[in-house]
């Protein structure tokens, strides 16, 4: 039962929380308040309309970079990834210079899975004696993606040299720690997330799962617990023992791995 419950908190952990760090400041990529499978109709209603209001803006003049950046960005934000790509890919064609439409191309390929053509683009997106920090992030994120764990952690140790203790840098740290089952750098990391003042629910999140993930449950929960308000944490620590306690899950496929999504990927 423990190991079952462990497998499921890794294939929650990596389907829910490697998710922030593409291009702005949120997309493995976007989580918000809690744990807890809440949806919200009002964020919603207001994705939709962001869609409407980008789109007819676009449709009114595709060449316009701005137009097409806004609207990929509302896309995505809407779980319209395909599109979000073809939009923001027309767009590049159009300005190949446009590093913010390279940036928003790049997020929105790595959205879609397509980790290595993401990575490549984001390189045209930032140069070597301007890096931008977010990007440095998500293509860490990429390269996690594609299992060459090593090679992200550079990216986020740059990423950190601009921007020290960033929280959603951290994050991602030790949720590439994770991918290579090193569950004590993984907490290392996120303890330092979680004490920042600038760390957001995701952050608490993250360190609760890798904290059950190694078997300190109580913990977990303590963590997932402080600073809600009660009827949020109890919400958020049923939860949490839902996943503990649910024997399969047909998301694990081979037990042996450990199943990825998608890490911190700033908007």
């Amino acid at each position: 039962m423990r190991q079952q419950s462990t497998r499921l908190l890794a294939s929650v952990a990596m389907t829910a929380i490697l998710a922030a760090g593409l291009g702005g400041c949120q997309t493995m990529s976007d989580i918000t308040g809690s744990i807890s499978p809440k949806s919200s109709a009002s964020a919603e209603t207001d994705s939709r309309q962001a869609v409407d209001v980008t789109g007819e803006r676009y449709r009114a003049d595709p060449k316009n970079a701005e137009a097409a950046l806004a609207y990929g960005q509302a896309l995505r934000a809407s779980g319209q990834r395909s599109q979000a790509a073809a939009v923001l890919e027309q767009a590049t064609i159009a300005h190949p210079g446009d590093k913010a439409l390279l940036a928003g191309y790049g997020r929105a390929l790595a959205d879609n899975g397509n980790f290595q053509q993401a990575f490549d683009v984001l390189n045209r997106a930032h140069s070597p004696d301007n890096p931008d920090w977010r990007l440095l992030s998500v293509q860490g994120t990429t390269l996690d993606q594609l299992g060459r764990h090593d090679e992200a952690r550079r990216y986020y140790e740059s990423a950190l040299k601009i921007v020290p203790g960033e929280p959603s840098v951290l994050s991602n740290l030790g949720l590439s720690y994770v991918l290579s089952k090193n569950l004590p750098k993984a907490e290392e990391a996120l303890r330092q997330a979680y004490a920042s003042g600038r760390a957001d629910a995701r952050v608490r999140q993250n360190l609760a799962l890798v904290i059950g993930l190694q078997g300190r449950f109580a913990e977990a929960e303590q963590i997932v617990r402080a600073d809600l308000p009660a009827d949020e944490a109890a919400a958020n620590v049923a939860y949490l023992k839902q996943m503990l306690n649910r024997k399969d899950d047909p998301r694990l496929g081979n037990a042996g791995k450990m199943p990825v999504a998608s890490l911190n990927r700033p908007e």
